[in-house]
């Protein structure tokens, strides 16, 4: 756990649980505090399984990424990325061609400010602080300007970030402008938590979520579906996380409740 807070942007109220830094916590990540602690193991209580669903979506990050990269994508987008930790889009991509391309985006400070740190000495990647309603400005900033050709195909991740999008953001619209900048060819990777999964537990853990100043929306498997507008989903659909072509025991729970948590799709834009 974080014991130094030299590194802590002064804007930043450390009392306050935030989304990303329970997730680092539950991934075992060094990168959180206190309140993110509390939090994360007071939903531990209510929903046990929450710790392993966080894997495996970074388990399906690896996934996605793979088959992107294995298409010829080179150039990736992460918005929402959170705080750093194991296992990274760069270290994903880079390992199977150093010459890929990641631009980090995320609205927490304290994550960009850690992606900056970790990403120092690799010209190849940059960290941004945006919102992601800020399509413009993410597309056009120097950084992603740099970095990514926007004529070729991009890989763009969005995981575990639309179900904090309320529907009056109108979450498709700001997909759709995401769309329009993208080059055919282009991949979407999308996990969102599923309100029809009958997870005991969900409700009440949503409720305890509220403290971090962000509401989570669980969405049923059509809505999350949805979002693909414009896209052509890939096999097998869109699934439960651990579902979407895992390669081996560790890409699965052995609670099927888990197993389909967090729904998980990937899009190709024709």
């Amino acid at each position: 756990m974080t014991s130094n807070l030299s590194w802590v942007p002064p804007e930043v109220d450390t009392t306050v649980p935030n989304p990303a830094r329970v997730y680092d916590y539950w991934l075992n990540g060094d990168h959180n505090f206190q309140a993110d602690r509390e939090l994360g193991e007071q939903i531990l209580k209510i929903m046990p399984g929450i710790r392993d669903a966080a894997r495996l979506n970074r388990a399906f990050l690896r996934r996605a990424a793979a088959h992107m990269a294995e298409a010829g994508v080179r150039q990736f987008l992460d918005i929402g990325s959170g705080i750093p930790t194991v296992g990274n889009l760069h270290e994903i991509v880079q390992r199977i061609d150093p010459s890929c391309r990641v631009v980090y985006v995320d609205r927490e400070s304290v994550a960009v400010a850690h992606a900056k740190l970790l990403l120092r000495g690799n010209d190849r990647c940059a960290a941004i602080q945006a919102d992601l309603r800020d399509v413009n400005d993410i597309f056009d900033a120097p950084e992603t300007r740099d970095l990514l050709d926007l004529d070729r195909p991009i890989g763009l991740f969005m995981l575990l970030l639309l179900h904090f999008v309320p529907d009056s953001w109108e979450p498709h619209a700001i997909l759709a402008r995401y769309r329009e900048r993208m080059a055919p060819g282009s991949f979407l990777a999308v996990s969102h938590v599923a309100a029809d999964a009958n997870s005991s537990g969900l409700d009440e853990a949503i409720e305890a979520y509220k403290s971090t100043q962000n509401d989570p929306i669980p969405r049923t498997h059509d809505q999350v579906l949805s979002f693909f507008e414009g896209f052509d989903v890939i096999e097998p659909g869109v699934v439960g996380c651990a579902m979407w072509n895992p390669q081996g025991a560790g890409d699965m729970s052995e609670d099927p409740e888990i197993n389909s948590l967090p729904y998980a799709g990937v899009g190709r834009k024709p």
